[in-house]
């Protein structure tokens, strides 16, 4: 006779090696929830406690978890398999695959800006489940959109190669120097005052801010060491960029400078060019149009974007 599901129950019997292979399950990152659950239930069981308890923590039913103990102590591990299931399995042609894959390829109708899971099935009259370990299978994420441009420059090859050789050859006795700047970022001030972090209770803030304008940042970052150089300005205008240069030639006063810089009308309008002919030390290294993201400094700036970097700047 079973015993009833309130009832105390001993501690299910485990061995060794059983216990290793159930902890194995627990922790294998591919290994299918349901499974990782039943594995779960069986070790609270070992440890003394009961279904009840055990459905409280894994928030389940006790029935459930009843069923799979006394599964496991009649089979092992094998009785946390799944059972065979009734009727004929469902086959997945090769020309129910190319459908799927060619229609998730395609343009979708229109109102819709891109697939996704449920839209496919709506459109072939499929399964949701089955839509998705298709796509699954093949790798295909519709959902999903990057953007790329293409440089139009034609001297992109010796651009590229020109900057990439000052990273991994500089010159001797010389600084390579990364410089850029970030615009249009928002200064903003919350209403009211920020509510700490507390027990099961994160850090909030209003959803309601004052506007003080931008800021534009101007940053150096030097390859060597990473050393940064930033000013933060209230303006973005032909003056504020060589008055960044005359701060920059002043902190490595005396040395062989070479400036890499993207292509904004600041680094190459009349200004920047009248003053690199007044610093005969200091060299202007262009990026290729439409590849600031060869120049090393982007990274300096993708970290003050992230939440980390975000209280770094308001402070």
């Amino acid at each position: 006779m079973l015993p009833i599901m309130g009832a105390n129950l001993s501690a299910l019997q485990i061995d060794l090696r059983q216990r290793r292979q159930l902890e194995g399950l627990v922790r294998k990152r591919n290994a299918k929830a349901g499974l990782v659950m039943r594995a779960q239930m069986v070790l609270m069981a070992s440890d003394g406690l009961s279904n009840a308890a055990i459905s409280r923590q894994l928030r389940c039913r006790a029935h459930v978890v009843g069923k799979w103990r006394r599964r496991f102590a009649v089979s092992g591990m094998e009785g946390l398999c799944d059972e065979p299931r009734r009727g004929r399995p469902v086959e997945v042609t090769d020309a129910l695959t190319e459908k799927v894959v060619l229609t998730a390829c395609g343009k979708p109708p229109k109102g819709l800006s891109r697939w996704s899971v449920r839209t496919l099935a709506r459109e072939l009259r499929l399964p949701q489940a089955r839509v998705q370990r298709i796509l699954q299978a093949h790798d295909l994420h519709p959902h999903c959109l990057r953007t790329f441009t293409f440089s139009p420059d034609p001297q992109f090859k010796e651009k590229l190669l020109e900057v990439v050789a000052l990273y991994m050859q500089p010159p001797q006795n010389a600084v390579v120097l990364c410089v850029d700047e970030k615009t249009g970022i928002q200064a903003l001030d919350r209403t009211q005052p920020l509510l700490p972090l507390k027990t099961k209770k994160p850090r909030a803030w209003t959803n309601e801010y004052v506007r003080h304008g931008t800021r534009t940042v101007l940053a150096s970052l030097e390859v060597k060491t990473g050393k940064v150089i930033a000013h933060v300005k209230q303006s973005r205008t032909s003056t504020d960029f060589p008055s960044f240069l005359d701060t920059l030639v002043q902190s490595y006063k005396g040395e062989r400078l070479y400036v890499i810089l993207d292509n904004p009308n600041t680094h190459k309008n009349e200004q920047a060019r009248a003053w690199l002919k007044l610093h005969p030390n200091v060299s202007f290294h262009y990026t290729p149009t439409h590849a600031s993201w060869v120049n090393l400094i982007e990274c300096f700036f993708s970290i003050l974007t992230r939440p980390s970097g975000a209280s770094t700047v308001g402070s």
